[in-house]
């Protein structure tokens, strides 16, 4: 459970996430917004309070790993890399440049990062041979995994998935971005893939089910998989896509979307009033 410090604490970080969300995008260039923002309160909760992370230990064969299967929402986990300065500020205004650090999806030569995704359905699979690796080294880190609710409708995700409740791989925990959002619109009405908790359920894992913007659920979810044994566990992030700014929430322009002058300042204003009630 979270201290009210605590809680604040991430919540702050989430906001400052979305800050960097959006210098990284600027006025008149497309970025992943959407599906970036739906996971600002995960991926503040997992770098700055319950991975075993820091920027001076990123060759340490004990650190927890987390293998964003979603690599098109590689700005928000570019952003907790910048706050946990695994690399300089600058590099954010640098974002999907020639010659800058942070490409449009996520590659090894970025610190802090574990593996190159962004090929939808494969980070399981990844995950999937980093947890044995580590199981063999008997090694107490932990493997997170994202993946997108759109992904759910490929196929090597489902044989990664039955792959790893097969080695009962306990030190695996996946997490799906359920913002129902895809990049051209609803994920039922693009690929319906209906009652996913009953699916994974029958794959043979826990399946948890988590507020994906509450950072004390999101905890409690993570912690409660921590302690079941024998199975690895998957947690269902109820969530909004674009999360944090009205005119993009839920709305699919956003999956890729572009800042005009008038959006951008509109999100920084938003961003400013929840600030000023934190």
């Amino acid at each position: 459970m979270l201290k009210p410090e605590e809680k604040k604490d991430l919540q702050k970080i989430a906001l400052q996430l979305r800050y960097d969300l959006v210098e990284m995008i600027g006025i008149g260039a497309a970025g992943h917004l959407g599906g970036s923002c739906s996971l600002a309160e995960t991926i503040a909760l997992l770098y700055f309070h319950k991975m075993n992370f820091s920027a001076d230990r990123l060759k340490d064969p004990n650190r927890d790993r987390l293998v964003l299967s979603k690599g098109h929402a590689a700005l928000i986990q570019y952003a907790a890399l910048c706050e946990a300065r695994c690399f300089p500020r600058e590099e954010l205004k640098r974002v999907k440049t020639l010659g800058g650090l942070l490409q449009g999806h996520p590659d090894m030569s970025i610190p802090g990062l574990e593996a190159v995704t962004g090929s939808l359905g494969q980070g399981l699979s990844i995950s999937l041979g980093i947890a044995l690796a580590l199981r063999l080294n008997k090694s107490p880190a932990r493997v997170y995994t994202i993946m997108g609710d759109g992904e759910q409708s490929e196929g090597q995700l489902w044989e990664a998935a039955m792959a790893v409740a097969n080695f009962k791989l306990d030190n695996l925990t996946a997490f799906i971005d359920y913002n129902q959002v895809q990049a051209t619109g609803p994920t039922k009405d693009v690929f319906n893939i209906p009652e996913l908790d009953k699916k994974w359920s029958a794959f043979g894992w826990n399946v948890i089910n988590a507020k994906g913007h509450d950072v004390e659920n999101i905890l409690e979810a993570v912690e409660k998989a921590e302690t079941l044994k024998g199975k690895p566990s998957v947690i269902i992030l109820e969530t909004i896509k674009g999360k944090g700014f009205s005119f993009a929430e839920g709305n699919p322009a956003y999956h890729n979307g572009t800042f005009t002058e008038e959006t951008y300042k509109q999100a920084l204003k938003e961003l400013d009033a929840v600030k000023a009630g934190l």
